[in-house]
């Protein structure tokens, strides 16, 4: 293992951590603000965590600890940028992993949810305790003629059991329901306390590559088949149930990320096409623009506070802040030498002046995990450092593509 503030292709120092020269900068930075509080702290990275074992597909932030898993079927525990404990999965490589207090949830490319528990005697030992559908579920449904769906090729299947890869899990407000999105079309809905899948949705008609929770009882799902769909969540006696609202988008172009910010009522959706385009709900949700940030596929989105932050096939990151009606571009992150796959964010804390900032965990093909520190007071882009990625929805980029389809993209047609 390694951890080194460069490349992670570059000869590694002897310490255990090495910061590149952009850390300095940073340190330099703080140094003078803590003098000077007024002097707000740029977008920079801080470091970049390193081991050579797998291409990073998935990442999870609590606390003082973060979560990352890769194609090598391990989950690695990093605390302080020093890596803390490990755990492996043995259900195929790790595309997603979510935290409802003391457990956590990671779902697999062989369609699988595990669920696991830190230890009450070993903080450092994390243990499986069940697996997404139960047996007791599962067996309970076999025998039920009723709980077999149709699925390809003549055959049947049990409706709470995923037939394809796991490509997005995500929780609601209270982080009592867990959800799970697959390349098989459905989106299952979980009930976090017992397991218990409590409903199947056919929510699309090609895979789905990411469902978030909103705000209003409402969830997100997004598809490789264009669309963006609205669904509304209604308790019925003990279990819950969803009905379908609206499609809010129809594209040609893979829909392959959402985010959520729940305060200011914003849904962001990152396509296969570079672009993000973002929906405002005042009275109901209405198209609010386009963000041009990208020359290749958007492959995740985070949002925090009024910032919203996307990672690319192209390998850069941008870091947009929303102010009134407008979205101000405030940085182009440029470090990963391979696509940006994952993003995790926690909050970091508030300096005397008000300025909020976070740090945010950056996760790629490269086998790299990088840090940056973001803050909302960074200065924005200059409009010439913009290009080609201007918020300008009605300015066509001068170099936009569609990505190329490779395994770290979300799925963008069974058809291809």
């Amino acid at each position: 293992m390694a951890i080194d503030g460069g490349s992670p292709y570059n000869d590694s120092s002897s310490s255990p951590f090495k910061k590149s020269p952009w850390s300095s900068h940073m340190a330099s930075s703080l140094n003078s603000s803590a003098v000077e509080d007024t002097n707000f702290s740029p977008n920079v990275l801080m470091g970049s965590l390193v081991r050579e074992e797998g291409h990073i597909y998935s990442l999870a932030a609590s606390g003082d600890l973060l979560y990352t898993g890769s194609d090598s079927k391990n989950i690695r525990v990093w605390r302080n940028q020093k890596e803390f404990s490990g755990f492996k999965s043995n259900s195929g490589l790790v595309k997603a992993i979510v935290i409802a207090g003391e457990k956590i949830f990671t779902g697999h490319q062989d369609g699988k949810i595990r669920v696991w528990k830190i230890s009450n005697k070993n903080s450092s030992v994390h243990k499986r305790v069940g697996t997404l559908p139960t047996f007791k579920d599962y067996f309970k449904n076999s025998i039920k003629p009723s709980s077999y769906v149709e699925v390809k090729s003549n055959r049947s299947a049990i409706w709470l059991k995923h037939l394809d890869a796991i490509s997005c899990l995500g929780l609601n407000e209270d982080k009592t329901l867990l959800y799970s999105a697959s390349w098989d079309k459905t989106v299952k809905v979980w009930r976090v306390s017992d397991s218990k899948c409590l409903e199947s949705i056919q929510a699309h008609d090609d895979a789905v590559n990411s469902v978030v929770a909103g705000f209003d009882g409402l969830v997100f799902t997004g598809s490789a088949d264009g669309t963006v769909k609205v669904w509304r969540r209604e308790l019925q006696g003990k279990g819950t149930k969803h009905f379908f609202s609206q499609s809010l988008l129809k594209q040609e172009c893979a829909i392959t990320a959402l985010a959520v910010n729940p305060d200011a009522t914003v849904v962001y959706c990152g396509s296969s096409d570079g672009l993000v385009n973002f929906w405002e709900r005042e009275n109901h949700l209405s198209h609010g623009g386009v963000l041009r940030c990208h020359k290749l596929a958007v492959l995740c989105l985070v949002v925090a506070g009024n910032i919203v932050i996307s990672g690319s096939a192209d390998m850069g990151i941008s870091v947009w802040k929303r102010s009134g009606n407008e979205h101000l571009c405030l940085s182009m992150l440029r470090g990963h030498s391979g696509p940006v796959k994952c993003l995790a964010i926690e909050r970091d804390h508030e300096s005397a002046s008000g300025e909020k900032r976070w740090i945010l965990y950056s996760g790629s093909l490269d086998k790299s995990v990088k840090m940056w520190r973001i803050s909302e007071r960074a200065p924005p882009m200059m409009q010439s450092q913009q290009q080609p990625y201007s918020s300008d929805s009605n300015r066509v980029p001068t170099t936009l593509s569609v990505a190329p389809t490779f395994s770290s993209q979300g799925r963008t047609s069974q058809n291809k």
